[in-house]
């Protein structure tokens, strides 16, 4: 499990063995986003955010964090199988270098 602290005190956590990143606040589970990892590339399957939280940007937040923590690491591609992911993607064209090509 891997544990990083994100701006307005967010904590993005990689839950390797639920394959999956979570965002909490205050302890709170937040936003989730669902992967599944191959070893060479990183399927980001699923956005979902809690609905009591929803319409705040955090889906985005925990793609973006998820994004740069798979960056950091260096050697995996992205999938952008979620519709949410994509249109990430599409919308922060500077990361594209990180997508899989088909």
């Amino acid at each position: 499990m891997t544990t990083s602290t994100l701006a307005s005190g967010f904590i993005l956590t990689d839950e390797k063995d639920a394959s999956r990143f979570t965002l909490t606040r205050d302890g709170q589970l937040v936003s989730v986003l669902d992967y599944r990892d191959d070893g060479r590339t990183i399927a980001l399957t699923r956005a979902f955010t809690v609905p009591t939280f929803r319409g705040h940007g955090y889906a985005g937040v925990v793609v973006e964090g998820a994004v740069a923590e798979i960056e950091a690491r260096g050697d995996r591609k992205v999938a952008a199988v979620c519709w949410y992911v994509s249109d990430w993607f599409s919308a922060h064209p500077e990361k594209a270098a990180l997508l899989r090509s088909r």
